[in-house]
């Protein structure tokens, strides 16, 4: 069993490591262009023209599955990229945990990328799952770059400008952007506030993961012995895992896992 992984950067290191955990012996391909990151900024055509070009790059490695584990690319290139790879080769997309988040009853915000936050496809998704629950829609300017590069500082700095634009109130935040979950516990511990209960997160990754299993009728074996491969391609290129995500758990899992086999 194959699975590729499709994102702009490292974003797409969640949904691997979900993918990891459920299925240590699946062979993973991640696939990305980071040095056309960001691309909230895109257009939607360039969006998914970069889109296809990394499925390409991946496809050529005769995966069981292809996963859109960026928020972006299946905002604008989802239709494309099944267009072109089903019903041959499924292709799941990453869709904000916002139905799950809404179960709650809220307030519930929703961090994601300024270019994400308010357009047609988030209000439509509020719309659709969370009728009647208070949704704070949370821009983060420069969070995505910030953890694409492990820049400490700028990460720091754009959680505590997007924590400040949170409401109070905020029991529960969708973490609206795969690379936000690079830096889930410290999304927790600038939302978090004092005497109040903790602070629910909620991420694509795992379900993602899930649903790349069902879709081609495998079932989750966490136990499975570990024997997989990883193969990393930057911009078409096969290459090894890039330093910035070594400074993640998840990217440390990856590289641990591929070491031991």
């Amino acid at each position: 069993m194959k699975i590729a992984l499709l994102d702009s950067g490292i974003g797409l290191l969640a949904a691997a490591a979900a993918v990891r955990r459920l299925r240590p012996d699946a062979d993973l391909v991640l696939s990305s262009d980071p040095a056309s990151v960001p691309w909230g900024p895109r257009t939607p055509q360039d969006v998914t023209e970069r889109s296809l070009a990394v499925a390409e790059a991946a496809a050529a490695h005769r995966p069981d599955a292809l996963i859109a584990a960026c928020n972006t690319m299946s905002v604008h290139a989802l239709p494309a990229l099944r267009a072109r790879f089903e019903p041959g080769l499924p292709v799941i997309g990453t869709v904000p945990a916002i139905k799950p988040a809404a179960a709650s009853g809220g307030p519930v915000a929703i961090w994601a990328t300024p270019a994400t936050t308010g357009s047609p496809y988030q209000r439509g998704l509020i719309r659709e799952f969370a009728d009647g629950v208070a949704v704070t829609e949370v821009p983060c300017p420069g969070l995505a770059d910030a953890v694409e590069h492990a820049n400490e500082a700028a990460i720091d700095a754009a959680i505590a400008a997007a924590a400040e634009r949170t409401p109070d109130d905020v029991r529960v935040v969708v973490l609206g952007c795969t690379h936000y979950e690079l830096v889930a516990e410290r999304i927790r511990a600038a939302v978090q506030k004092p005497g109040l209960p903790p602070l629910v997160l909620h991420g694509s990754a795992g379900a993602v993961a899930a649903q790349a299993l069902r879709r081609i009728g495998e079932l989750p074996a966490p136990e499975a012995p570990m024997g997989a491969s990883l193969t990393v391609l930057l911009g078409g290129r096969e290459e090894t895992l890039p330093a910035p995500a070594l400074a993640y758990e998840e990217g440390q899992l990856l590289q641990t896992l591929s070491t031991a086999r």
